[in-house]
């Protein structure tokens, strides 16, 4: 699968791409928002792991941008978070597109059994 990780952890999209290609996955990561929304609107990605506390331009302004642009629904969007977003926050930005939520701190087999799901339907 084609997989774009943004989060502005720059360790952290470091090792989920070594992890993620290791296991066949194409990954690329993007460290802020804007770069990343960049680049879901320039190529096609399977799944797109977004943070949602990034600084300057955030998850939900990439959400908020995609939603604007008819594009919300072209990509499977998993939240990838640490931020107190509540449980009700979560659904109604499911309920606009996003498909899911993992929260951080994230292990590597619970991600993986994320991407399955969603590559198997």
């Amino acid at each position: 699968m084609k997989i774009l990780v943004i989060d502005d952890n720059k360790d952290i999209t470091d090792l989920l791409v070594k992890v993620l290609t290791i296991v066949g996955h194409i990954v690329k990561a993007s460290n802020n928002g804007i770069e990343g929304l960049e680049s879901i609107q320039n190529d096609k990605f399977d799944i797109v792991f977004l943070d949602i506390a990034m600084p300057d331009f955030s998850g939900l302004d990439v959400i908020n941008n995609l939603v604007k642009n008819g594009k919300i629904n072209s990509t499977k969007i998993v939240l990838f978070t640490a931020s107190s977003i509540t449980d009700d926050e979560v659904n109604k930005l499911i309920n606009i597109g996003v498909h899911s939520c993992l929260r951080k701190p994230v292990r590597i087999d619970t991600l993986l059994a994320k991407i399955n799901e969603i590559a198997h339907g």
